[in-house]
């Protein structure tokens, strides 16, 4: 069965599902079967930076019963593989967030560690997100707000018995302001994975539609995320 580890964050605009999408490719890299889902049935940011939101059979269609989960899977570079969700108004009214957990189960037979992307915030379909995993990793931005809010974040995700794993610092730019790798690590009391600095390469490789640890290997971004996906896969679940 899969190692099942869920992304989130306490508030939008983190980066989350690109840091999400490059780990996967990164840990694709290091031999590891992996698949990415897209957890966010509103909002759908892995299909549209992935170029897979004109797919006609996506999670959407399997959470509403409609088709198989093969039909859902999309390959990617080394070996990665996406689930998307769609962008149609009526996919995001048929699906029902309730039999994600269905899909993760099936799923996890298939491959060695699933990757959840869930949507930003404690709603409800986050919680269903939450649900469906083994294990947490919250993306903060490195702020107090966003730290505090996820300590909310960590302790629902405790009560449905999901173990927060560790912390991503990501978009850092060593403001004056900013709370230090250190302080974060005390304030939610989890090891840092990685902190993935603001960089132009990710920007880039996001309008072109392409993975930064792929497409910009040598960068300041890239280099973090690989060290990220090395101690997830050294992790022991």
């Amino acid at each position: 069965m899969a190692r099942t580890i869920v992304f989130a964050s306490s508030k939008g605009g983190t980066g989350k599902t690109v840091l999400v999408v490059n780990i996967g490719a990164a840990l694709a890299k290091l031999g590891r079967k992996i698949a990415v889902v897209d957890a966010d049935i509103a909002m759908a940011n892995l299909g549209l930076i992935t170029g897979l939101e004109d797919r006609k059979i996506t999670l959407h269609e399997v959470l509403a019963g409609e088709a198989p989960i093969e039909k859902a899977i999309c390959g990617g570079r080394d070996g990665l593989k996406i689930l998307p969700m769609g962008i149609s108004i009526d996919g995001i009214k048929k699906a029902d967030p309730e039999r994600l957990g269905k899909v993760v189960k099936e799923l996890s037979r298939r491959f060695e560690i699933l990757l959840v992307d869930s949507p930003s915030g404690m709603d409800r379909d986050a919680i269903a997100a939450l649900k469906v995993a083994q294990e947490l990793i919250v993306v903060v931005t490195p702020d107090i707000a966003a730290v505090s809010n996820s300590l909310k974040l960590k302790t629902i995700a405790e009560k449905l018995g999901v173990k927060p794993a560790g912390v991503i610092i990501s978009r850092a730019a060593d403001k004056e302001l900013d709370l230090s790798r250190e302080e974060i690590s005390a304030t939610l009391e989890l090891p840092v994975l990685g902190t993935v600095p603001e960089d132009e390469a990710v920007r880039k490789d996001l309008a072109l539609g392409e993975c930064v640890v792929t497409h910009s290997p040598k960068s300041r971004a890239a280099s973090e995320i690989r060290k990220i996906a090395a101690a997830i896969s050294s992790q022991r679940p």
